[in-house]
């Protein structure tokens, strides 16, 4: 298999477990066993992790008593939190880490450059960017996507709680349909969630593969970078 570069998207929700808030540590290690298969294939992985099991920006600034700015930047510390955990989990196993953040905090992590992401994808190394952009009103899938494209990942990988993309939220609507395969253009439709609509923008612009699939389940990271995009959605 040639050498592949791939950026996986987790939600920070997802890493709550059952109790919704914090880090479930037996989740946190079964995503880093999956991203150990990946580099253990050769392929070269780099992670972005959300902050909603901690705080989110948009919840925390609803009432006006903090502003959406500060709210935010409260969002991409949470990030960084969990980059943390994640790096710890994945050290567990062996695995070599760097954490780089778009907001310096030097005795934590290193500062974002690209140039070194890259070195260090290079040398096998996962590198877990934090931090989101940096920049207020922009969320952890546009940070994402901008990361994917710096480093130049072949696609984007979001790991989530459902196996793809439906045209309605399946959760609520028992007929909702699968849809395996999206133009751009179709995942920007209203009713359609992959990621918000400046990150699929800048995938659309790029020429970027969007991947969906579900994180839970085992072996899917290393199916999809094998080609196997059965139990998956992939908007391109």
């Amino acid at each position: 298999m040639a050498k592949q570069r791939v950026l996986v998207k987790f939600s920070g929700e997802a890493l709550a477990g059952e109790s919704g808030y914090g880090v479930d540590t037996s989740i946190l290690k079964f995503i880093a066993e999956e991203i150990k298969q990946l580099v253990d294939s050769g392929i070269e992985v780099g992670v972005v992790i959300g902050g909603g099991n901690i705080i989110r920006g948009v919840t925390a600034a609803k009432d006006g008593i903090i502003k959406r700015t500060s709210g935010d930047y409260m969002g991409m510390l949470a990030t960084v939190i969990n980059a943390i955990a994640m790096q710890e989990a994945l050290e567990h196993l062996g695995m070599r880490v760097r954490v780089q953040s778009a907001i310096k905090m030097e005795q934590i992590c290193e500062t974002f450059i690209v140039r070194r992401a890259i070195r260090h994808l290079e040398k096998g190394r996962i590198v877990i960017f934090a931090a989101g952009t940096g920049n207020p009103f922009f969320t952890t899938d546009t940070a994402a996507t901008l990361r994917a494209i710096e480093i130049g990942a072949d696609m984007i990988v979001k790991a989530t709680k459902v196996d793809g993309v439906y045209d309605k939220d399946p959760a609520k609507y028992p007929d909702a349909k699968k849809l395996p395969e999206l133009t751009y253009d179709e995942a920007l439709a209203d009713n359609i969630k992959v990621m918000d609509d400046t990150s699929i923008a800048l995938a659309k612009e790029n020429r970027l593969p969007i991947v969906v699939c579900d994180m839970f389940k085992q072996g899917n990271l290393l199916a999809i970078m094998q080609g196997d995009y059965e139990k998956c959605s992939i908007v391109k």
